[in-house]
């Protein structure tokens, strides 16, 4: 295994409550283990569409990139974030998920089931900044907005059709 992916894996199996069993369920059929949220980091899940418009934006920021996780099931993107023990994101279809939450994944640099890491872990800590994530998740909703309103005109004549 090389080192990066190493670190990684040590970095997320220490939020399990028993790392090396978290490491031997990756290693097993379902490639699936449970991790606790509110130590190293918290979970921002959003709607697919618009959070891979926000990474899309965050990728272009000179940072150092956070974990991002994709659910291809329910469709949702997971933003990792520092730890906020008051979790205040507010909006339509925003989960938070905090201290006293779990959240399954599946080893850095494998995909499981439905899981998909759109960004790993690199194994040295980087997490999104929250600010950065509300501003790029602003911006995705006002391009979707955007979207929604030239799919509701004429192609023809730009009328509105609805």
């Amino acid at each position: 295994m090389r080192g990066a992916q190493r670190r990684a894996e040590e970095w997320l199996s220490a939020a399990a409550t028993d790392p090396r069993a978290c490491k031997r369920q990756w290693a097993g059929e379902s490639g699936i283990s449970m991790v606790a949220c509110g130590r190293f980091w918290d979970v921002l899940t959003v709607p697919e569409s618009l959070g891979v418009l926000a990474l899309d934006a965050l990728l272009c920021i000179p940072q150092a990139p956070g974990p991002v996780l994709a659910d291809t099931g329910s469709r949702r993107v997971g933003f990792f974030l520092p730890p906020d023990p008051q979790g205040r994101w507010v909006g339509p279809d925003i989960r938070y998920a905090g201290r006293g939450s779990w959240i399954a994944v599946p080893a850095p640099y494998r995909a499981a089931g439905r899981l998909r890491w759109l960004v790993p872990p690199d194994g040295t800590g980087s997490l999104f900044v929250p600010a950065a994530v509300e501003l790029a998740l602003q911006q995705a909703l006002g391009t979707l907005a955007g979207h929604a309103e030239t799919r509701e005109r004429c192609p023809t004549c730009g009328a509105h059709s609805g």
